[in-house]
């Protein structure tokens, strides 16, 4: 995934703190497992309360918008279990 993606014109109104925060939790996550990834979310539901970092339905929409464009395959389908796992709360 292009590490730019930060940058796209359509996440402009979104606060660059969250956006870096985001960039972190990708790099963490690049690496794990599929019986990982929900742990791992767990944990960052918890790290994002206590810094205060949260976003919006439609700031994700955006988010993932823009990361479906040049996601690799197997990107792909991590950005849509994430999702589906989103979906289900």
């Amino acid at each position: 995934m292009r590490n730019d993606w930060m940058k796209d014109e359509s996440l402009k109104d979104i606060d660059p703190y969250r956006l870096e925060f985001l960039q972190a939790l990708m790099f963490e996550s690049s690496s794990l497992k599929k019986e990982q990834l929900l742990p791992f979310l767990m944990s960052v539901a918890k790290r994002g309360q206590e810094r205060k970092v949260s976003f919006s339905d439609a700031e994700i929409e955006k988010i993932v918008a823009v990361l479906r464009r040049d996601a690799a395959p197997d990107e792909a389908a991590k950005i849509e279990k994430i999702m589906a796992m989103r979906s289900r709360r």
